[in-house]
């Protein structure tokens, strides 16, 4: 079997070994140790037991005749510790008794012996395929219930220095703090630096902390050992080796926060039931639209907490701040929900792309896309950015004297309409402005302050 055949699945996987016959130890390691990330020996149960308490394992094969006690036995035991790893029993007796007992105990795969090497090797990639697919399924079930994501445009400077931020952040593990108001697109440049990073094939898992309860809290994020053998994964654990990204911090309940200072101090988690700590590999970043040091001062937020998340802060400007990519993102979203919703796309002219851009957008990103998808939906933009002109498509948005216009009333609107500081800021002399000005009001165009 060719070294590489099973390199896609099995890359990454961590491998426990449990046999008291060093010759086969020895064999299934030699199998194993070129193709996946860190193989483990142990020479019994006992010995294993000590590796699990110290490490987290993808899978484990297993003998299931051993002195003392079998690997059924031990695997039994082992659930209501809180065993993670999926597990293939090496048996030369496939009798129906041993296999219900496998089953009840939750053994993923059967190898009889004797056997080949790539006997093993397709048990332990079934097992990888079964383990990833289910972790999959419910990373995609919440994706679907929370909304799917879109991607970060833009090209003005404030969302260039963002940009920046993040690619420096991308190749170290140290947690991120997003803040901005509400719908400056925290959860995105989020998304952007987990794929940035090394961690780009994993997982990238995006929790609400205000959604929460507190009797949730444990089980959802922690997991939890049901039927007193069976543990069902949390979030954290479904994250494992990517990304967990927490919104909404500063209204995490007091117990979450105690709980998650311990995680991120010494990346172990216990499941609700488990008598054992399992290891994490997570990337933590956090997010909040409220003001976090007021919430320390105030007693409401731990300063411990606060000190271990805000090690880097990436602060979101608002969409006011970033106007000019107002036309490229209302143009985007005006395909997207078009396409989504199988409805036409409706006239974006130059007349109404300027009545975007100057608009304040106190909601940011969220209120664009809301308006656009709502307007899509009627049929319709909302008067107050209806527009009648003949221009609209790419020439409306790429036409250098329509960017010129926009530009140019955006910042007379910041500067409550002084065309001696519109003209500074924007690098031109005050007749240059005065001039536009005037062509443009002959053109019918309203260049009132806004």
């Amino acid at each position: 079997m060719a070294s590489d055949e099973y390199g896609g699945t099995l890359e990454g996987a961590s491998v426990l070994v449990i046999d008291d016959e060093p010759g086969m130890r020895h064999f299934l390691t030699k199998i194993l140790e070129p193709r996946v990330k860190r193989v483990a020996q142990a020479a019994s149960p006992a010995e294993a037991t000590k590796l699990l308490d110290e490490a987290h394992f993808d899978v484990v094969v297993l003998d299931n005749v051993m002195p003392g006690k079998t690997g059924l036995e031990w695997v039994v035991e082992q659930r209501r510790k809180g065993f993670y790893a999926d597990t293939i029993l090496i048996t030369a007796y496939a009798d129906l008794e041993t296999a219900i007992a496998a089953l009840r105990a939750g053994i993923s795969d059967f190898v009889l012996k004797p056997f080949r090497a790539n006997q093993i090797l397709g048990a332990v990639s079934r097992t990888l395929d079964r383990k990833n697919l289910r972790r999959d399924n419910t990373l995609l079930r919440r994706e679907l219930q929370g909304g799917s994501a879109v991607q970060m445009l833009g090209k003005s400077e404030a969302l260039a220095k963002v940009r920046g931020m993040l690619s420096r952040l991308a190749s170290v593990p140290t947690p991120v703090l997003f803040t901005g108001a509400s719908g400056t697109g925290k959860e995105l440049a989020a998304r952007q630096l987990h794929q940035m990073s090394d961690r780009a094939d994993h997982p990238f898992v995006a929790v609400n902390c205000a959604a929460i309860t507190q009797d949730r809290i444990v089980p959802e994020l922690f997991g939890a050992v049901e039927g007193n053998e069976t543990l069902q994964p949390g979030l954290f654990l479904l994250a494992d080796g990517g990304t967990l990204f927490l919104d909404e911090v500063a209204q995490m309940p007091e117990p979450l926060q105690a709980a998650l200072l311990r995680v991120l101090e010494d990346q172990r988690i216990r499941p609700e039931g488990a008598e054992r700590e399992i290891p994490l590999n997570l990337r933590f970043l956090f997010a909040t639209n409220a003001d976090l040091p007021k919430a320390v001062e105030e007693g409401r937020f731990r300063a411990d907490l606060y000190h271990r998340m805000n090690v880097v802060e990436v602060a979101m400007p608002p969409l006011k701040d970033r106007s000019e990519d107002i036309v490229e993102l209302a143009a985007m979203f005006m395909q997207q929900f078009s396409t989504a919703l199988g409805m036409p796309a409706l006239r974006l002219d130059a007349e109404t792309l300027l009545k975007l851009r100057r608009y304040d957008w106190p909601g940011n990103v969220r209120e664009l896309r809301n308006l656009i998808e709502r307007s899509v939906i009627l049929g319709s933009l909302p008067e107050a950015f209806a527009g009648h002109g003949t221009v609209d498509g790419p020439r409306a948005i790429e036409d250098l004297e329509l960017v010129t216009q926009r530009h140019m009333l955006h910042i007379l609107d910041l500067c409550k309409g002084n065309r001696a500081e519109a003209a500074r800021r924007l690098g031109v002399s005050r007749k240059t402005v005065d001039r536009k000005l005037a062509a443009w009001a002959a053109e019918g165009l309203d260049i009132s302050v806004i």
